[in-house]
Formats: C-alpha cells, structure tokens, sequence
C-alpha cells in the first residue's frame, strides 16, 4: 500500500520586521534626542557662561512658547494640514488682554477674554479648512494676516505695560530651589495630556490615519472634518496661553509680539521627525528639537554669534531633517520591495 505525502507551506510573517533596539533607537526622535545631548555637552565645555544655572532658566524661559504652540502643531502637521496663524494668534491675544486690562478689567477677565477670542479665530481656521474646504496653508496664510493686522489696529504703535505685578512675577518665577521656572509645570501637564491624547487613544490613531489618507480614514469610521476642526481650534488657544505669558514675562503687550514665532514651531516641529506629509510624527521628538533649536541659539548668543547666523544654521538644521527623512523613507521603500519578504516558517503535512 502506498501512502502519498504532501507538502504545504505556509508563509509566517513576523509581527515587525526589525528588533525592538532598532525600531526604538534607530528613529528620526532618537537622533535628535542624540544630538541633543551632544549640543549639549558640546556648549557646556566650550562656550564659557553656557553650564551657568541662569542659562538654563533663560533659556526655558524663551523656548516656552515654542513648546506649547509645538503641542498642538504636530497633531495638526500628522493630519497633513499646517497652521502659520499661530504666532498672529499669539500676539493677538497679547493685544487682547493689554486692551482688557486698560480698560479696567481684572488681569483675569482680560486673559479670559484673549482665550475666548483664540476659540473664535481656531474655529475660523477650522470652518474653512473642513467645511469650505480650503487648503490649510491658504487659508492660514490669510488669517496670520488677519490676526496680526487685528491686534496692530487695536493698539497702533502704543504698548500697555500696566499689568499686575503678581502675575509678572509669577511668570518668571522659578520653582522653589531649581532654576527651572513655574511655566514648566503647565508645559509637563499638556504634554502628558498630548502624549496620552496622540498616543494612547483612538482620537489620535484618527489623527495618524487622517494622515495617511483621509478617504481611507473616513470609510475606517473616522470622523476627519470634526477631528481637523477640533485640532485647529486647539491650536488657537494653546497659542492664546502662549500669548498671555509672553505678555506678562516681558511685561509689554504690543502689536507686534511674537512675529515669526511660527515659522520657529514649524521648524522644531519637522526637525523632531513630523513629516510634512503627514501621516507620521512624535511628541518625544518634537520636545527634543525645540530645546535643541533653543540650545543652539543661546549658545550661540553667548559666543558672540550674530541672530542672522543663527538663523541660518537653523534653516540649516530643518532643510537637512527633511531631506533625511526623505532619504530614509527612500531607503524604506527599496529594502521593502518585492523579492525581499520577510522570513518564512515552513511546515510539512503528512
């Protein structure tokens, strides 16, 4: 009696391609976090006053706008959309309340006031982004136009400097026996809420899908006109928040605040590894680049380095991040291509 054998093979692809040291090291986050630590090290034995303790309460001091705004800018940036208003809203809300408060009001009300009008300029952005349909970068482009044109019309060329005392102070007040200043305790708390936000919950896989392709996202159920809509006005009143402390840290509310102060969120944003396609990103890294760009810049100016220098090697630094983001999603795509599967089990039936 013969017996016939036969052989079937079945295909077993792992659940990741690479080990977890690679896919937890070798990352776009965890090169800047590198490079971090080498700026770092590098400025403190070579630029003299940089491993100074003031230097580093400055030095959170000014990029504490940045991080905040940077929060909700890399949710924005995942889904593919971008928001250049940010600093506008900034020094709009600065304007806000320096008008709230001369006119009377209590700091409070007054900043109240600045956060209630962020909500109203977050939902313009967000009503022509989903509902008009517009694209991000025109429509944003247009009320950074708005929003600053707004708060130079309140106030003109005056500036109102009249503000409480007790809130300037706190401000810049640093945590008691640190030189870390109290800003950082509303920063730790948003980024944890972010984290968690992004990270950790269906919300923000919608947000990583809407990235990658938002029909795709929108047929997975989705809800991608609501979820860009609700990013941008978080957007606008984390920004609100940014424009009311850099009002009572430098003690001045004026038209002018915060120009440009977009365009260096953006860069620490796609320098911590947000591509600019959307679709990818992470907080960890974003953080990571921001303090790098802050770094840089104050250990520079303690070399005598002039701002036009600095800005050029930030340029520097964003233009090379997204060429190599390019380069490895390029290096991805060639070792992904047909012929190169993953390895297979092979089992034999009798």
């Amino acid at each position: 009696m013969t017996t016939a054998t036969t052989t079937a093979t079945t295909r077993v692809i792992r659940d990741f391609d690479r080990p977890l040291w690679r896919r937890v090291l070798l990352t776009r986050e965890s090169a800047i976090i590198a490079l971090l630590i080498v700026v770092v090290l590098v400025a403190s034995f070579s630029v003299r006053g940089f491993a100074q303790p003031i230097t580093l309460n400055y030095l959170l001091l000014d990029i504490a706008p940045i991080l905040f705004i940077a929060l909700p800018m890399t949710l924005i940036m995942i889904t593919g959309d971008i928001d250049l208003s940010v600093g506008s809203m900034v020094g709009l809300a600065s304007v806000v309340t320096g008008v709230g408060v001369s006119a009377g009001l209590p700091f409070e009300v007054a900043a109240l006031l600045a956060l209630l009008v962020s909500v109203v300029g977050g939902a313009l952005n967000g009503f022509l982004v989903t509902v008009v349909g517009l694209p991000s970068l025109a429509v944003t482009i247009g009320t950074l136009a708005l929003f600053r044109g707004l708060a130079v019309g309140l106030l003109g060329t005056t500036a109102v400097t009249d503000f409480p005392e007790l809130w300037t102070a706190l401000a810049k007040a640093k945590i008691a026996g640190t030189t870390i200043p109290y800003i950082m305790v509303p920063f730790l708390i948003l980024l944890v809420v972010f984290v968690v936000l992004l990270h950790f919950t269906p919300f923000g896989r919608g947000i990583f899908a809407i990235g990658l392709s938002k029909d795709a996202a929108w047929f997975s159920g989705v809800n991608v006109e609501r979820t860009r809509f609700i990013l941008f006005v978080l957007a606008g009143v984390v920004s609100a928040f940014a424009g009311i402390f850099f009002t009572l840290r430098f003690g001045s509310a004026r038209g002018d605040n915060a120009t440009g102060l977009e365009l260096q969120v953006i860069a620490a944003v796609v320098l911590g590894g947000v591509s600019v396609f959307g679709g990818r990103g992470a907080l960890h890294g974003v953080v990571a680049a921001a303090v790098l760009i802050g770094v840089l810049s104050s250990a520079l100016r303690l070399a005598n380095v002039t701002s036009d220098v600095i800005n050029i090697i930030t340029g520097v630094l964003l233009v090379l991040s997204v060429v190599a983001g390019s380069i490895l999603g390029w290096l991805q795509r060639a070792r992904r291509r047909p012929g190169r599967i993953s390895p297979v089990a092979v089992s034999t039936a009798s």
